[in-house]
């Protein structure tokens, strides 16, 4: 049995994992924006050990997240599943920083940070990734025009550059990414073709699985199989590029 807290639970792919791990006999604790939601995701998995509360979508509010997850104690492993979505607007947080980047990349770099090491970490990524450039002389769009799908294959782009950076700095870590595919949930729409009943089971065995398989570091899959990422996503430059971006917006040190 293994302890595993995922982000972004309340509903969705984390709550479907949060599920199949808790059938797993293993102890999960959820992540929910607010209140309604924290409510909502005890009423869906009342076996979950706690529920995390807080909006990863401001700096001083994914500290506290950290902060509450490691009051809890040690956790085995971290699924980094929150996201907001592709067709998401040029919104701005109380940051002044995009709501597609605040979420999606500096959300997870704050809480890969301050939550005590685990022993595994999951990040989850998109196969829309494979076609994005990390953008990271202007990952804040101050330059360009909003483009919401692009902006969100950025930052799915940047899911995976941290996994595989983490795999690198911390080799006591298995630290990995991979994508669940496009799939009829909220944020994927009702015409999304790809098997939803797989789409939470590469993050669960990655978090919990005996399987050797399972039991690497720096891998990307797709439905518990490896999968060659976009070549950026390797380039050890850009990793350090975008840890260095992060903590310069976060103020927040990845050592």
């Amino acid at each position: 049995m293994v302890r595993i807290f995922i982000t972004g639970s309340s509903t969705g792919l984390g709550l479907m994992a949060g599920e199949l791990l808790v059938e797993q006999g293993h102890r999960v604790v959820l992540h929910a924006r607010n209140a309604a939601r924290a409510d909502d995701a005890r009423q869906a998995l009342p076996q979950a050990e706690a529920v995390v509360v807080g909006d990863l979508a401001t700096i001083t509010a994914a500290k506290d997240i950290a902060a509450q997850v490691n009051a809890l104690g040690r956790f085995d492993a971290v699924i980094h599943n929150a996201a907001v979505g592709y067709s998401e607007g040029h919104r701005l947080t109380a940051d002044g920083l995009p709501q597609v980047f605040a979420v999606n990349t500096l959300a997870a770099y704050i809480l890969t940070a301050l939550i005590e090491r685990p022993k595994r970490l999951v990040y989850l990524s998109s196969g829309m990734h494979h076609h994005a450039n990390a953008h990271l002389d202007d990952i804040l769009w101050r330059k360009r025009p909003w483009s919401s799908s692009t902006a969100y294959a950025e930052s799915k782009l940047h899911d995976a550059m941290l996994a595989f950076a983490i795999a690198r700095r911390w080799p006591d870590v298995l630290s990995n990414a991979l994508e669940p595919g496009w799939v009829p949930t909220r944020m994927g729409g009702p015409s999304a073709p790809d098997d939803l009943d797989q789409a939470h089971r590469t993050q669960a065995w990655l978090a919990a699985s005996d399987d050797p398989k399972a039991q690497t570091s720096g891998a990307y899959f797709y439905h518990l199989k490896p999968r060659r990422p976009n070549p950026e996503a390797r380039d050890a430059a850009l990793q350090d590029r975008l840890l260095a971006i992060c903590q310069e917006n976060s103020g927040v040190e990845m050592t």
